[in-house]
This record gives C-alpha cells, structure tokens and sequence, in this order.
C-alpha cells in the first residue's frame, strides 16, 4: 500500500498528509503521483466537502521535489527531465489551484522549492509559526518547475517575486503572510485546528457556490476584467439551476439557516 500520502476523513473534510518525514516529506514522483489520485477520488466522493493538507512529523511541510530523483532524470535527457519532473511537478500544483472543493495548506515547517509552489497554489493556507519558506531552486542551478515563476508574481508581485527567486533566501511565516502567500499565522500546535475551523466556516455554506466561486477567481486571474466579469456570469447561471440557490433565499427570507444538499 502507497503511504507516502495519508488520506483521512474527518467529518466532511479530507485530511491529507505528505507522508515521508525522514525525507522533510520531499516530493518524489510516487508522492506526486499519490497526491493526484488521491484528489480524484476525494473529487468523486460527495461526502467530502474540502480538504486539508499538511505535512507528517515536526520539522517539514515539505522540502520540495526529492533531488536524488529528478538528478537521474536530469541526467537522462531534456525530454525525460521535463517529461517526468516539470509537467508531473506542474500538473499536481494546476489540479490543487482549479480543484473544485476548497484546499486549506496547514504549513507546519519547511516550505522550500515544491512545498512552497503547493502553498502558492492552493485555495488557502495557514501557517505555524515554526515555518520556514524559500524558492531555493537557483542554489542548484535551476528555475522553479512547478509554477513558481508564475504563481509567486501573481501573489507578491513581480519585484518582490523576484528577489526570492533570485536570491534563494529563506523568509518566515509573517513575511509569507505579508506576500499574500498564507492567511494566516498560528501558533504551532493551534496549526491544524485553525486550518480546520477555517475549513469548517467554509462549509456553512453551498459546496455548489464554493466552486463556482473558485472556478471564477482562478479563470479570471489570467483574463481582462471584462472576460472575468462573462465567466462571473457563467458561474452565476449555472447556479440558478440548481436547488441550493433556492434553499439559500428561502431561508434567508424565512431567516432560519440553510440546509444544503450540494445540488
């Protein structure tokens, strides 16, 4: 049995664990690989709401891809290295940023190269106060692979992007908060309660219009204002279809709490 992921349901949110601590949970193509079919079956499975996702052991969320591994492939050839490390890399961190359940990262230590560009991707993320960040690619001679190079700009901005990538330095959780890169900073053994309350305020509400929503604001990042405004629209109308909308206004107008049944 693949553990290098640990899947957990807790309620209605699916608990994900990066589970490889005596490697600081690096990304090995078998992790990247997990962690994908570990999202398709959480996608399918109507009882899970959102997930959390979250690092094994003290010390990591993870260090990021497992160099020993991609060294080989590097070694391989240019199609191979991009083949089996760039686009494996870049496809699991695409699958968490337009995944249509809410994805909560619960950082609980190391967030380098991979671990950080998941951060980047993810809906939300909540930070320890014990993490620590870095885009330390260039220190080996590299960019980042998994979208980093187009993820962190569009968080922090281009300048201040720039100087993590092209320096390697380590930055902590606040300066993460103030980049725009967690939500928030907790105190280390707060960490996955807090993740999970947040998880918990999210799902008071319709999944139906978690999606939408989220299908909005990923699609609309990368158009003009008025391409984003026709797929605000087309989320909106898909939502008129459904029966949670009208168990929304109902209750709101009967002023009692909604009961949603995701459909």
């Amino acid at each position: 049995m693949d553990t290098t992921v640990t899947l957990e349901m807790r309620g209605k949110i699916a608990l994900l664990t990066l589970n490889r601590p005596e490697k600081l949970n690096a990304l090995n193509y078998e992790t990247n690989d997990r962690l994908l079919s570990l999202l398709d079956q959480i996608e399918q499975d109507e009882a899970a709401h959102a997930i959390v996702l979250t690092g094994a052991g003290d010390r990591a969320f993870s260090a990021g891809g497992d160099i020993h591994e991609f060294t080989n492939s590097i070694k391989s050839g240019t199609d191979e290295a991009v083949r089996e490390f760039c686009r494996r890399g870049q496809r699991m961190t695409a699958r968490f940023e337009t995944y249509p359940k809410p994805v909560i990262a619960a950082v609980n230590g190391i967030a380098f190269g991979g671990g950080c560009e998941i951060t980047e991707a993810v809906h939300l993320a909540v930070s320890s106060e014990r993490a620590v960040f870095a885009k330390p690619e260039i220190n080996i001679g590299i960019p980042p692979t998994f979208g980093g190079t187009q993820r962190l700009p569009r968080l922090a901005g281009r300048k201040r992007a720039l100087e993590l990538l092209l320096t390697g330095d380590t930055f902590g959780p606040e300066r993460a908060y103030e980049l725009g890169l967690v939500n928030k900073v907790v105190p280390h053994n707060d960490l996955l309660p807090a993740a999970f309350e947040l998880a918990e305020r999210i799902l008071r509400h319709s999944p139906l219009a978690a999606a939408r929503i989220i299908t909005a604001v990923t699609r609309g990042l990368n158009m003009t204002i008025g391409e984003g405004l026709i797929v605000e629209q087309e989320q909106f109308a898909r939502m008129c279809a459904t029966r949670d909308i009208v168990e929304g206004l109902d209750a709101w107008i009967a002023r009692r709490t909604p009961c949603y049944a995701g459909k």
